[in-house]
């Protein structure tokens, strides 16, 4: 008998396309304006992890100097600040290897604009490509080299400082999806 993948979560959020994303971190605030048409899914996973509070009092796990700073492991939300910059394991497991308990699929083979670009927000993911969940991270300067291999789900249009400054340890205080109008 072979070996059954469980089915990739379609999230029920509906993108509306004007989606922007309003990180409050103990580092000051950052908005993200989600590209809906690009890739669809990620935004809508990434509402509907948002508006349920899934990241509040998240910490980012994994800062790399001119590469990227990742955040959204649900391992880290118990956690002090230093054992999760240490690394260390925490009550439900290592940083940077838990998430919401399903997989997307990927769409970095199909959005039109997924470009790593200094600031954008892109999924992390495992080996496989329909891996990603639930943690994301911010690019520190262009990262093409991703482009095909990891999808991009927005760009940082104020708080580009904010990013700049955040390391292994600070804290999501909040994300909250916001309305652009447009």
């Amino acid at each position: 008998m072979g070996f059954i993948q469980d089915p990739l979560y379609a999230p029920a959020y509906q993108v509306v396309g004007d989606e922007v994303a309003v990180f409050d971190t103990t580092k000051g605030v950052i908005r993200v304006c989600l590209d809906g048409a690009g890739a669809p899914v990620h935004v809508a996973n990434f509402c509907e992890l948002a508006t349920s509070g899934f990241y509040d009092g998240l910490k980012f796990h994994r800062y790399v100097p001119g590469f990227v700073i990742q955040g959204g492991c649900p391992n880290t939300r118990d956690m002090s600040a230093g054992d999760v910059a240490a690394g260390k394991p925490g009550p439900t497991g290592r940083p940077g290897t838990g998430g919401p308990g399903y997989r997307i699929r990927e769409e970095f083979s199909t959005n039109p604009n997924n470009s790593h670009e200094d600031r954008a927000l892109a999924m992390a993911r495992s080996a496989d490509p329909n891996s990603a969940g639930s943690q994301f991270y911010f690019c520190l300067g262009p990262q093409h080299g991703l482009d095909s291999g990891y999808t991009v789900f927005g760009q940082t249009v104020e708080g580009g400082d904010v990013i700049g400054a955040l390391r292994a340890g600070d804290t999501i205080n909040s994300i909250r999806i916001e309305h652009s109008g447009n």
